[in-house]
């Protein structure tokens, strides 16, 4: 879909046509979302736009920063969590975003309709004062600033569930926990891959380097910039954290599994001296040999026996009772 809309200080005028929305007095907007390659190429070819930035857009390469002699090229990607195609984990989604910024206009085309440009597209239609009386430039800072400010909704997510997690793992040790803690590290992974170079890419315009960017916007720019330098660190600590989290989760995994091998052992050795006895008492030598064992013709050599394997487990039970073994 492609949506025209001409910027005066005098309030908004909606074009049906690209070729006179361009041509029009004032600051073109030109917005195409859930375009198909026909509609983008027109686009394209409308405002000089050369078919190897329109294939960066639709193969959604990392973000970056690219000028031209009539304008200047930046690829973003809007990101949100939603759940995976495979799974029921929550995974992170990227869209690309081409933002194409000349001297009177500026083009945005993804292959989705994206909320973050529809919210300035919104404030547009509603003729927000500041949008009407700014340029193209401006209007771009907007367009890049609330692509910026889905990955902090995006980490607002990702801390809920760092939280859940800290607070699930003392003494977890199910296979879930671990598969959360995974997915955890993905999601910030991914992230972590977006930022970077969101970051470098901005950096451009933080220093001024672009031509069609106005003095007076620039300061936006680098605010935007503080912005995504803010959210790789943020990134970062909630890497740390998660890495804290998955050494709790071990650590109380070898805590259960020694517990586990401690009572196996204490089973094992006061079993032991009852099978020796069990085993020598079990041979049972008969006849009229001297060296055959005479309990085994006492009237109460079984009671005696039993009594003292019973005792036996009871001593051993008071000794492991006070050594701290159970």
């Amino acid at each position: 879909m492609i949506q025209t809309h001409v910027l005066t200080p005098e309030g908004v005028e909606p074009h049906d046509d690209v070729v006179e929305g361009k041509a029009a007095s004032g600051t073109t907007w030109v917005r195409v979302s859930d375009g198909t390659a026909e509609e983008m190429r027109s686009v394209c070819e409308t405002f000089g736009i050369h078919d190897l930035e329109l294939e960066d857009v639709r193969q959604g390469v990392r973000p970056k920063v690219e000028e031209f002699d009539d304008h200047v090229f930046v690829l973003l990607k809007s990101a949100r969590l939603r759940g995976g195609d495979t799974t029921f984990e929550e995974e992170l989604s990227d869209q690309p975003v081409g933002v194409f910024l000349g001297d009177d206009w500026l083009v945005t085309l993804s292959t989705a309709t994206l909320p973050a440009v529809g919210r300035v597209w919104d404030a547009v239609t509603r003729e927000e004062r500041r949008l009407l009386s700014r340029g193209p430039d401006f209007l771009a800072y907007r367009v890049l600033d609330a692509l910026v400010d889905e990955y902090f909704d995006v980490l607002d997510e990702i801390e809920t569930d760092i939280e859940a997690v800290e607070d699930a793992v003392v003494g977890a040790t199910g296979i879930d926990t671990l598969e959360r803690i995974n997915s955890l590290r993905r999601e910030l992974l991914a992230t972590r891959r977006l930022l970077w170079p969101t970051r470098d890419a901005l950096s451009t315009f933080a220093r001024g380097d672009v031509d069609v960017v106005a003095d007076e916007t620039e300061k936006y720019y680098r605010d935007v910039q503080d912005h995504v330098v803010q959210l790789v660190e943020l990134v970062e600590t909630y890497r740390d954290l998660v890495t804290g989290a998955r050494d709790i989760y071990l650590n109380s995994l070898s805590m259960s599994t020694n517990e586990v091998m401690k009572r196996l052992t204490v089973v094992a050795t006061i079993i032991l001296p009852l099978t020796f006895v069990v085993g020598v008492y079990g041979m049972n030598f008969g006849g009229d040999s001297p060296y055959n064992m005479p309990e085994l013709a006492w009237q109460f050599g079984y009671p005696a026996v039993m009594l003292g394997m019973a005792g036996v487990s009871v001593v051993l039970v008071a000794y492991f009772q006070r050594e701290g073994w159970l």
